[in-house]
């Protein structure tokens, strides 16, 4: 019960920031931004102090974790890859306008007889 009302707490200081920003309408924007900012730091460091909050906190940690053990491609590996990414779109693009215009001759040149 005491998370659900932390996490109540949580939402009621999220929603002040946003609202913040419409009530400083005539105040420089950097005072708006910083409103809704505010908002968002109380709101979390409030829902820090629950149970679903720190299991969220590990949660991000094991995420970063996993994230530094992936095998990232180097940038000639990155750069050929994309190379084939292009060539292939340019290709299939090439094929399908022949398909597209071998069609259209076909339909309505010699099916239709348009010109």
């Amino acid at each position: 019960m005491a998370d659900k009302l932390k996490f109540a707490v949580a939402l009621l200081l999220l929603i002040a920031g946003v609202v913040g920003f419409y009530l400083f309408a005539d105040q420089p924007m950097i005072l708006r931004v910083l409103s809704v900012l505010a908002g968002v730091a109380a709101g979390a460091a409030v829902a820090w102090f629950t149970e679903p909050g720190q299991r969220f906190f590990v949660f991000g940690q094991e995420a970063t974790a996993e994230a530094k053990k992936v095998a990232w491609p180097s940038r000639k590996e990155t750069m050929q890859t994309t190379g084939a990414v292009f060539a292939f779109v340019l290709v299939m693009a090439l094929m399908l306008w022949i398909a597209d215009k071998g069609l259209e001759w076909v339909l309505y040149d010699l099916v239709l007889g348009w010109k």
